[in-house]
Protein backbone atom coordinates (compact mmCIF):
# COMPACT_ATOMS: atom_id res chain seq x y z
CA UNK A 1 0.00 0.00 0.00
CA UNK A 2 2.94 2.84 -0.67
CA UNK A 3 1.60 5.68 -2.31
CA UNK A 4 2.63 9.20 -3.88
CA UNK A 5 -0.20 11.08 -2.92
CA UNK A 6 0.56 14.73 -4.01
CA UNK A 7 -0.12 17.70 -1.52
CA UNK A 8 -3.24 19.70 -2.78
CA UNK A 9 -4.82 22.45 -1.93
CA UNK A 10 -7.66 22.05 0.46
CA UNK A 11 -11.16 22.64 -1.29
CA UNK A 12 -12.57 26.42 0.62
CA UNK A 13 -16.10 25.77 0.16
CA UNK A 14 -15.75 22.27 1.92
CA UNK A 15 -16.96 21.83 5.30
CA UNK A 16 -14.51 19.63 6.96
CA UNK A 17 -10.86 19.43 5.10
CA UNK A 18 -8.59 16.00 6.26
CA UNK A 19 -5.38 15.62 5.57
CA UNK A 20 -4.01 12.35 6.63
CA UNK A 21 0.02 12.87 7.71
CA UNK A 22 0.59 9.73 9.47
CA UNK A 23 -1.66 6.62 9.32
CA UNK A 24 0.76 4.22 9.89
CA UNK A 25 0.40 2.01 13.42
CA UNK A 26 2.60 1.44 16.38
CA UNK A 27 5.46 -0.20 14.43
CA UNK A 28 7.96 1.83 12.73
CA UNK A 29 7.54 1.81 9.05
CA UNK A 30 9.20 2.81 5.58
CA UNK A 31 5.99 3.08 4.55
CA UNK A 32 3.80 5.13 6.94
CA UNK A 33 4.44 7.61 9.19
CA UNK A 34 2.67 7.35 12.66
CA UNK A 35 -0.28 8.84 13.51
CA UNK A 36 -1.28 12.54 12.78
CA UNK A 37 -4.10 14.00 10.93
CA UNK A 38 -5.12 17.81 9.92
CA UNK A 39 -8.34 19.28 9.82
CA UNK A 40 -9.57 21.97 8.72
CA UNK A 41 -12.42 23.60 9.14
CA UNK A 42 -15.00 26.84 9.96
CA UNK A 43 -11.27 28.80 9.58
CA UNK A 44 -9.85 26.31 11.95
CA UNK A 45 -7.22 24.02 11.74
CA UNK A 46 -6.60 21.72 14.25
CA UNK A 47 -3.43 18.84 14.49
CA UNK A 48 -5.11 15.73 15.29
CA UNK A 49 -2.48 13.65 17.27
CA UNK A 50 1.83 14.11 16.41
CA UNK A 51 2.95 10.75 15.73
CA UNK A 52 6.28 11.10 14.25
CA UNK A 53 7.82 13.23 11.93
CA UNK A 54 4.74 15.47 12.17
CA UNK A 55 6.76 18.37 11.96
CA UNK A 56 8.35 17.55 8.30
CA UNK A 57 5.24 16.20 6.66
CA UNK A 58 4.20 19.78 7.61
CA UNK A 59 7.21 21.22 6.42
CA UNK A 60 6.59 18.99 3.03
CA UNK A 61 3.11 20.54 2.96
CA UNK A 62 4.77 24.46 2.96
CA UNK A 63 2.62 24.91 6.06
CA UNK A 64 3.46 28.25 8.00
CA UNK A 65 4.23 27.57 11.70
CA UNK A 66 1.39 29.52 12.66
CA UNK A 67 -1.03 27.76 10.43
CA UNK A 68 -2.05 25.18 13.13
CA UNK A 69 -4.61 26.06 15.78
CA UNK A 70 -4.83 23.65 18.07
CA UNK A 71 -3.41 20.38 18.66
CA UNK A 72 -5.62 17.60 19.75
CA UNK A 73 -3.77 14.27 21.58
CA UNK A 74 -5.95 11.43 22.31
CA UNK A 75 -3.98 9.86 24.15
CA UNK A 76 0.11 9.01 25.30
CA UNK A 77 1.32 5.92 23.33
CA UNK A 78 4.62 7.38 21.71
CA UNK A 79 2.85 6.66 18.09
CA UNK A 80 0.04 9.49 19.01
CA UNK A 81 2.60 11.49 20.96
CA UNK A 82 6.62 11.00 19.88
CA UNK A 83 6.31 14.38 17.11
CA UNK A 84 5.10 16.56 19.93
CA UNK A 85 8.44 18.11 21.12
CA UNK A 86 10.23 18.15 17.25
CA UNK A 87 6.91 19.93 16.93
CA UNK A 88 7.26 22.19 19.38
CA UNK A 89 11.03 23.17 18.27
CA UNK A 90 9.92 23.63 14.68
CA UNK A 91 7.72 26.21 15.94
CA UNK A 92 9.95 27.59 18.11
CA UNK A 93 12.50 27.88 15.15
CA UNK A 94 9.96 28.89 12.73
CA UNK A 95 9.56 31.94 14.84
CA UNK A 96 5.88 31.14 15.81
CA UNK A 97 3.80 34.14 16.74
CA UNK A 98 0.27 33.40 17.48
CA UNK A 99 -0.69 31.52 20.59
CA UNK A 100 -1.03 27.79 20.76
CA UNK A 101 -3.50 25.45 22.92
CA UNK A 102 -2.50 22.03 23.32
CA UNK A 103 -5.39 19.82 24.28
CA UNK A 104 -4.58 16.45 26.00
CA UNK A 105 -5.20 13.71 29.01
CA UNK A 106 -4.73 15.19 32.19
CA UNK A 107 -2.05 12.01 33.12
CA UNK A 108 0.15 14.19 30.66
CA UNK A 109 -0.16 17.62 31.76
CA UNK A 110 3.25 17.77 34.22
CA UNK A 111 4.86 14.85 32.42
CA UNK A 112 4.81 16.99 29.00
CA UNK A 113 5.80 20.24 30.69
CA UNK A 114 8.79 18.78 32.09
CA UNK A 115 9.69 16.98 28.90
CA UNK A 116 9.57 20.20 27.38
CA UNK A 117 11.54 21.98 29.84
CA UNK A 118 14.21 18.84 30.02
CA UNK A 119 14.64 19.63 26.14
CA UNK A 120 15.23 23.44 27.12
CA UNK A 121 12.09 24.49 25.73
CA UNK A 122 11.38 26.92 28.15
CA UNK A 123 8.36 28.92 27.87
CA UNK A 124 10.54 32.53 28.18
CA UNK A 125 12.36 31.05 25.16
CA UNK A 126 9.24 30.71 22.80
CA UNK A 127 8.28 33.19 20.96
CA UNK A 128 4.55 32.25 21.32
CA UNK A 129 2.43 31.87 23.76
CA UNK A 130 1.81 27.65 24.71
CA UNK A 131 -1.34 27.21 26.74
CA UNK A 132 -2.67 23.58 27.74
CA UNK A 133 -6.33 22.56 28.81
CA UNK A 134 -7.29 19.22 29.53
CA UNK A 135 -10.19 16.62 28.08
CA UNK A 136 -13.39 16.50 30.09
CA UNK A 137 -15.08 13.58 28.75
CA UNK A 138 -18.17 14.94 26.59
CA UNK A 139 -16.73 18.32 27.10
CA UNK A 140 -17.13 20.18 23.72
CA UNK A 141 -14.33 22.68 22.35
CA UNK A 142 -15.47 25.23 20.29
CA UNK A 143 -13.44 26.77 17.69
CA UNK A 144 -14.72 29.51 15.32
CA UNK A 145 -17.09 27.34 13.29
CA UNK A 146 -16.24 24.22 14.27
CA UNK A 147 -16.95 21.99 17.69
CA UNK A 148 -15.13 19.18 18.95
CA UNK A 149 -16.35 16.75 21.54
CA UNK A 150 -14.30 14.04 23.13
CA UNK A 151 -15.37 11.04 24.32
CA UNK A 152 -13.31 8.63 26.72
CA UNK A 153 -12.79 5.26 25.18
CA UNK A 154 -11.50 1.86 27.01
CA UNK A 155 -8.17 1.56 24.91
CA UNK A 156 -5.88 1.65 27.62
CA UNK A 157 -8.36 -0.89 29.69
CA UNK A 158 -5.86 -3.61 29.64
CA UNK A 159 -2.82 -1.72 30.85
CA UNK A 160 -5.40 -0.43 33.50
CA UNK A 161 -6.49 -4.14 34.49
CA UNK A 162 -2.75 -5.10 34.65
CA UNK A 163 -0.76 -2.31 35.62
CA UNK A 164 -2.54 0.19 37.80
CA UNK A 165 -1.43 -1.79 41.18
CA UNK A 166 2.28 -1.07 39.88
CA UNK A 167 1.89 2.39 38.70
CA UNK A 168 -1.79 3.72 40.83
CA UNK A 169 -0.59 7.39 39.46
CA UNK A 170 -1.66 6.52 36.08
CA UNK A 171 -5.35 7.77 34.69
CA UNK A 172 -5.13 5.26 31.70
CA UNK A 173 -6.71 8.10 29.75
CA UNK A 174 -7.74 7.82 26.21
CA UNK A 175 -10.16 9.41 24.04
CA UNK A 176 -12.15 9.31 20.31
CA UNK A 177 -13.79 12.67 18.80
CA UNK A 178 -16.61 14.41 17.04
CA UNK A 179 -16.18 17.25 14.85
CA UNK A 180 -19.32 18.99 13.94
CA UNK A 181 -19.08 22.26 11.34
CA UNK A 182 -22.02 23.90 9.33
CA UNK A 183 -24.02 21.06 9.62
CA UNK A 184 -21.59 18.27 8.75
CA UNK A 185 -20.89 15.66 11.50
CA UNK A 186 -17.42 13.59 11.48
CA UNK A 187 -16.13 11.18 13.53
CA UNK A 188 -12.12 10.48 14.42
CA UNK A 189 -11.53 6.69 16.55
CA UNK A 190 -8.06 7.34 17.74
CA UNK A 191 -6.84 4.16 19.18
CA UNK A 192 -9.88 2.19 20.73
CA UNK A 193 -10.10 -0.77 22.97
CA UNK A 194 -13.35 -2.78 21.38
CA UNK A 195 -16.35 -2.11 19.25
CA UNK A 196 -18.44 -0.75 22.00
CA UNK A 197 -16.55 2.04 21.95
CA UNK A 198 -17.89 3.73 18.57
CA UNK A 199 -21.37 3.54 20.09
CA UNK A 200 -20.84 7.43 21.02
CA UNK A 201 -19.31 8.28 17.77
CA UNK A 202 -22.08 6.61 15.53
CA UNK A 203 -24.97 7.71 17.65
CA UNK A 204 -25.94 10.15 15.06
CA UNK A 205 -25.28 9.62 11.27
CA UNK A 206 -21.88 10.99 10.27
CA UNK A 207 -20.88 12.08 7.14
CA UNK A 208 -17.34 10.72 7.82
CA UNK A 209 -15.70 8.28 10.35
CA UNK A 210 -12.27 7.77 10.53
CA UNK A 211 -11.69 4.75 12.15
CA UNK A 212 -8.61 2.83 13.47
CA UNK A 213 -7.71 -0.83 12.15
CA UNK A 214 -5.16 -2.23 14.53
CA UNK A 215 -6.63 -3.16 17.65
CA UNK A 216 -10.50 -4.60 15.85
CA UNK A 217 -10.21 -7.55 13.99
CA UNK A 218 -11.21 -5.95 10.19
CA UNK A 219 -14.27 -8.58 9.76
CA UNK A 220 -16.22 -7.97 12.92
CA UNK A 221 -15.17 -3.93 12.32
CA UNK A 222 -16.23 -4.48 9.29
CA UNK A 223 -19.61 -6.19 10.29
CA UNK A 224 -20.34 -3.78 13.09
CA UNK A 225 -20.17 -1.00 10.48
CA UNK A 226 -22.11 -2.51 7.66
CA UNK A 227 -25.43 -0.94 7.13
CA UNK A 228 -24.61 2.35 8.85
CA UNK A 229 -25.47 5.46 8.66
CA UNK A 230 -22.20 6.90 7.32
CA UNK A 231 -20.97 8.93 4.43
CA UNK A 232 -17.88 7.70 4.16
CA UNK A 233 -15.13 5.87 6.25
CA UNK A 234 -11.56 6.20 6.07
CA UNK A 235 -9.62 3.00 7.59
CA UNK A 236 -6.27 3.88 9.24
CA UNK A 237 -3.45 3.18 11.86
CA UNK A 238 -4.41 -0.47 9.88
CA UNK A 239 -1.86 -3.39 11.60
CA UNK A 240 1.20 -4.22 10.52
CA UNK A 241 -0.19 -8.18 9.44
CA UNK A 242 -3.11 -6.84 7.85
CA UNK A 243 -1.18 -3.83 5.90
CA UNK A 244 0.93 -6.40 4.41
CA UNK A 245 -2.31 -8.43 3.17
CA UNK A 246 -3.80 -5.70 1.36
CA UNK A 247 -5.52 -7.67 -1.26
CA UNK A 248 -7.26 -9.94 1.01
CA UNK A 249 -8.17 -7.19 3.49
CA UNK A 250 -9.83 -4.76 0.70
CA UNK A 251 -11.83 -7.83 -0.29
CA UNK A 252 -13.48 -8.54 2.79
CA UNK A 253 -14.40 -4.90 2.90
CA UNK A 254 -15.79 -4.64 -0.17
CA UNK A 255 -18.01 -7.92 0.82
CA UNK A 256 -18.68 -7.18 4.29
CA UNK A 257 -19.51 -3.35 3.79
CA UNK A 258 -21.03 -3.39 0.64
CA UNK A 259 -22.28 -0.39 -0.50
CA UNK A 260 -20.79 1.99 2.29
CA UNK A 261 -17.89 3.71 0.16
CA UNK A 262 -14.32 3.81 2.14
CA UNK A 263 -11.13 3.71 1.50
CA UNK A 264 -7.85 2.55 3.44
CA UNK A 265 -5.64 5.84 3.85
CA UNK A 266 -2.11 6.42 2.65
CA UNK A 267 0.12 9.10 4.18
CA UNK A 268 -1.00 12.51 2.48
CA UNK A 269 -4.31 11.24 1.25
CA UNK A 270 -7.23 14.14 1.65
CA UNK A 271 -10.33 13.76 1.80
CA UNK A 272 -13.10 16.72 1.94
CA UNK A 273 -16.45 17.05 2.91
Amino acid sequence: MVSSVPAKVPDAMSTINLTCLGTGDGHPSVERSHSAFLYESGGATVLMDCGEPVMRNLKQRGMSPDAIDRVFLSHLHSDHLGGFFMLIQGFWLGKREQPLTVHLPAEGLEPVRRLLRAAYLFDGLLPFELRFETWQDAAPVSLGGLTVTPHCNTHLEWLRENYQSKYPDQAFEAFSFTLEANGKRAAHSADIGQLSDLDVLLAQPLDLLVCELSHLEPADLFEYLAGRSIGRVVFTHVSQRHWRGETALRELADKQLGNLPHVFAVDGEEISL
